[in-house]
């Protein structure tokens, strides 16, 4: 009978621990939301899909996802994020520019090689990324996830150009809040106009602007094809993203749910590496097939060099900023040789 009894004390010790322990899942679960300045099916939404999977795959944790357009402009989500209203922000890195100076290191021209195995290698391995921009966004109550390609930049216009000489007083249509796109084409010979997404399309079919630049499979999604004449790979840039969290909540949280954090960032940003060069060629693809009279323009390397001539002052104009600014573009350049001799072995 005393056996019996210790028997049914013991179950019943177990009931209650599993019981308490089942209470602690349950009050441990949070709903945390993501915004981010693209659509679902876009770049950033795979990258943002992926990341809410493994979250809620591997915790009670649930993700509300907030495509573009959802909370406001892309200035608005950046303010909800920092102020902690949102827990994850997905952004272009052209857009991060506004507020962390630094990032404008990816909308460089001419910095980041056209060669997949490279980029693939620096996004994963470089002391930039890894090691020198999460100190700095921190500094703005961020916590860097990843940062990541979207795909290579083209040049949508109405009339061919070849040369700086070509886009002369040509209006052509920038990212808001990024000084370097500005700098960029007025170097190239162009006359820049920043204006939000939103007011692209109109623009261009009221003839406000000449062109502008984004990865094909925005073009081809949004059919900015169909509202211009010609497509032209300069080589000059990727489109870049990045993945980042309130810092407050980040360091908020215990230490199994910064891992997973970490975890599914990682999972997500392989994820978004893969399905990335695919769009790339998706956008190409499709607007070659439904669009057949539409003129695509790759540019020698001769042509192209009146362009990376150009580009150097940006680049130096980037660097005078501030020693910070300097700094990183050093060590992106040494990140990027090493890709370079790194990324085919």
């Amino acid at each position: 009978m005393k056996k019996s009894l210790n028997l049914t004390a013991v179950k019943a010790i177990l009931a209650s621990i599993l019981l308490v322990a089942m209470t602690g899942m349950t009050v441990s679960a949070a709903e945390w939301k993501y915004a981010m300045g693209e659509g679902l099916s876009d770049p950033q939404g795979i990258y943002a899909t992926a990341f809410k999977a493994f979250i809620e795959e591997n915790s009670r944790h649930k993700i509300e996802i907030y495509p573009v357009g959802s909370l406001g402009e892309e200035t608005d989500m950046m303010e909800q994020t920092k102020a902690g209203i949102l827990q994850f922000l997905g952004q272009s890195t052209g857009y991060m520019g506004g507020t962390i100076p630094e990032m404008d290191l990816f909308t460089l021209p001419y910095v980041m090689p056209t060669d997949t195995q490279q980029l693939d290698y620096f996004f994963k391995n470089s002391t930039v990324i890894n090691e020198e921009l999460p100190h700095i966004f921190n500094q703005h109550g961020l916590e860097l996830l990843s940062v990541f390609p979207e795909g290579e930049m083209a040049v949508t216009t109405f009339e061919p150009f070849r040369s700086p000489e070509d886009l002369k007083g040509k209006k052509m249509r920038v990212m808001p809040g990024s000084p370097i796109l500005v700098e960029t084409y007025k170097a190239f010979g162009a006359s820049p106009v920043p204006m939000t997404w939103g007011d692209l399309i109109g623009a261009l079919k009221t003839n406000m602007v000449d062109g502008q630049e984004n990865p094909t499979v925005w073009i081809e999604a949004y059919g900015l094809d169909n509202l211009t004449k010609v497509l032209t790979y300069t080589g000059h840039g990727h489109f870049n993203a990045s993945a980042s969290a309130n810092k407050k909540f980040f360091d908020g949280l215990g230490d199994r749910d910064k891992k997973l954090i970490r975890q599914a960032a990682a999972h997500a940003h392989q994820v978004i590496l893969k399905e990335a060069e695919k769009l790339d060629a998706y956008g190409i693809g499709r607007i070659v097939r439904t669009n057949p009279g539409y003129q695509i323009v790759t540019l020698t390397e001769a042509e192209r060099a009146p362009f990376k001539k150009a580009a150097m002052a940006v680049q130096d104009s980037f660097a005078a900023k501030s020693e910070s600014n300097k700094k990183i573009l050093d060590q992106m350049m040494a990140d990027l040789k090493e890709a370079e001799a790194n990324a085919k072995k």
